[in-house]
């Protein structure tokens, strides 16, 4: 079965300009850390990638170490693109990153030069392309110099292998360094992609919108839903078969009365608001214009287009804004 692009994908997706640069990113990005590897349903998951597209998403993100198994993910993608998506290549800004575990010895991770160049390379061996949009950092390096991580990414760009560069997983004192250090090479960060929800709200402590907005970087926080914890999943409990089971990224230990009496009372403010929890979870995101794009997860077509129906309703009353801050607390 062949597949050809709904020709109304355009009307209907929003829009942001990422930071400083000449990218916009649909307000809803989609993320392959789950659902894409060797371990899931092939079927599902280019439904769920067709869904996406025709609905204007048009940014797909990946990492060198996603499946499972690691690896896996960018594969599997590859072939979708190379027999699906050919056509639109240049209609899409597809990601790559490194810095986590991905094979043994002192280069397999962190942020050498040697492990960014190699692991880009085989990023796009797996997804059969020429160069990536966008190549990330994924996570701050404390043994090696700043200087060396960010000139490999300007390398990376000057082979053509990137067009653009991000950083993840930054604090605001060392995204800032990173940012000067790119600038100075010239070869600007386009993006951050922070770990931002409702329930993870690091960012704003430590100051770090305010330090993309004054740089002109974008941000595209990702674990939006908290791990699936502010959806409807968890309203009367932990399921069988949930992420909190399986206790990698999410554990049922962080599942306390406290933390549903609160997504409880999330959701009544949702309902207010003719919205699922976790639509007004992103919409929540998406209400400040320094955030350019939400990374969202999809285990079928139907959660995707469930997510992007937070684009009905971005606005928040004062009084819905107060009441979250309360539950929050």
């Amino acid at each position: 079965m062949s597949y050809s692009a709904n020709e109304q994908r355009y009307q209907q997706m929003q829009y942001r300009r990422c930071g400083k640069s000449g990218i916009q990113l649909s307000a809803l990005s989609l993320g392959l850390w789950h659902n894409f590897g060797d371990v899931d349903d092939e079927a599902v998951y280019r439904k769920t990638l067709h869904t996406a597209f025709d609905c204007g998403i048009t940014h797909f993100d990946l990492a060198n170490n996603y499946g499972p198994p690691p690896g896996s993910a960018e594969i599997n993608f590859g072939k979708i693109l190379k027999n699906d998506f050919a056509a639109y290549r240049d209609e899409l800004i597809i990601s790559s990153k490194a810095g986590y575990y991905m094979w043994p010895g002192p280069y397999g991770e962190w942020g050498s030069k040697k492990n960014l160049v190699a692991s880009l390379n085989h990023s796009l061996k797996r997804m059969q392309l020429d160069y990536v949009d966008i190549f990330y950092h994924h996570r701050p390096d404390p043994n090696t110099p700043l200087e060396e991580t960010m000139t490999a990414l300007d390398l990376i760009v000057r082979q053509g292998k990137a067009l653009y560069v991000g950083i993840s997983n930054y604090k605001s004192e060392d995204a800032a360094k990173a940012f000067a250090i790119l600038k100075e090479l010239g070869t600007p960060c386009l993006i951050h992609q922070p770990k931002y929800s409702m329930f993870e709200r690091w960012v704003e402590k430590d100051g770090l919108l305010n330090v993309l907005e004054a740089n002109g970087v974008g941000c595209i926080p990702f674990s939006p839903l908290a791990q699936g914890l502010l959806t409807n999943k968890y309203l009367k409990g932990i399921p069988e078969g949930s992420r909190a089971t399986k206790g990698v990224f999410l554990k049922q230990e962080q599942i306390t009365e406290e933390v549903l009496t609160k997504v409880r009372a999330l959701n009544d403010i949702a309902t207010t608001r003719n919205q699922s929890l976790a639509q007004m979870a992103l919409a929540w995101l998406l209400k400040d214009e320094r955030v350019t794009s939400v990374l969202i997860g999809a285990s079928s077509s139907a959660q995707l287009l469930d997510s992007v129906a937070c684009l009905n309703n971005l606005a928040f009353t004062n009084d819905e804004l107060s009441k979250i801050e309360t539950i929050l607390g």
